[in-house]
């Protein structure tokens, strides 16, 4: 498989503290590979950095043979990187039609897309996710799972290549957890997505991804199957914690 992402020596700082040091991995298509560690770890610092919310110091961020770098985030969606957000960022004042409208009308490929066009489209979306008949309630009225699933939608719409999903289990019960597992893996498979996966649910990564990497104060300190994560002494006693029995892989 090629890589359709390439992170090389990426650092970002903030004052004295740095977030990301020095990070270098690849992501090849068509995978999913899970990004853990714990809470400061650099996590989200990485994925604003890698979907262009924030710029790196130094370093260098290629998708498909294309310096991203200092690209905004529109242009790197114009790519095919789409993304959700640990916290759902609605519309509020939008109805979840129109709120999923803005990514077809935003996403790769979208050169003189009219609004009805881009309808259809959302429509499509949400009825993948579930909320078809939520389609005219605005967002500020859906339920939190329903913002989730709002969330995917909208970030499939845009036509993405690569999705990064950032904790999407967080604030989700078990019922709706899984749920959320089935769609995102239902996506992957129907619209032929790579995936990179924030997650604090181990569970869900060891089955779902088919590499992890692990960062402790914004560092790699492993990268490897779930397996090998999952018996990697540094990942227990930075992450898993004692209690976590080698060879746990579900």
């Amino acid at each position: 498989m090629s890589e359709i992402l390439k992170v090389r020596n990426v650092t970002k700082s903030f004052g004295g503290l740095t977030a990301v040091h020095d990070l270098s991995f690849d992501i090849r298509s068509g995978e999913t590979v899970g990004l853990i560690g714990p809470n400061g770890a650099g996590k989200t610092t990485l994925i604003n950095v890698l979907c262009g919310s924030l710029y790196a110091d130094r370093g260098e961020i290629e998708m498909g043979g294309k310096i991203i770098g200092r690209m905004p985030p529109h242009k790197r969606c114009h790519l095919g990187l789409s993304r959700t957000y640990q916290i759902p960022r609605p519309f509020p004042e939008l109805t979840a039609l129109m709120s999923v409208v803005t990514g077809a009308l935003c996403g790769k490929n979208r050169i003189n897309r009219g609004l009805d066009d881009a309808g259809a489209e959302a429509t499509h979306y949400l009825e993948f996710v579930g909320l078809f008949s939520k389609r005219n309630i605005l967002a500020r009225d859906l339920t939190f799972f329903e913002l989730r699933m709002l969330e995917l939608a909208r970030a499939l719409a845009t036509s993405p290549k690569l999705l990064f999903v950032d904790e999407v289990m967080a604030g989700l019960n078990p019922a709706e957890a899984t749920k959320a597992v089935h769609l995102i893996a239902r996506a992957k498979e129907q619209f032929g997505l790579t995936i990179f996966w924030i997650e604090h649910v181990m569970a869900v990564l060891m089955e779902a991804a088919e590499r992890i990497i692990a960062i402790q104060f914004g560092e790699k300190i492993a990268e490897g199957t779930p397996e090998e994560i999952s018996n990697n002494d540094r990942v227990i006693e930075a992450y898993l914690g004692s209690g976590w029995k080698k060879g746990t892989c579900h």
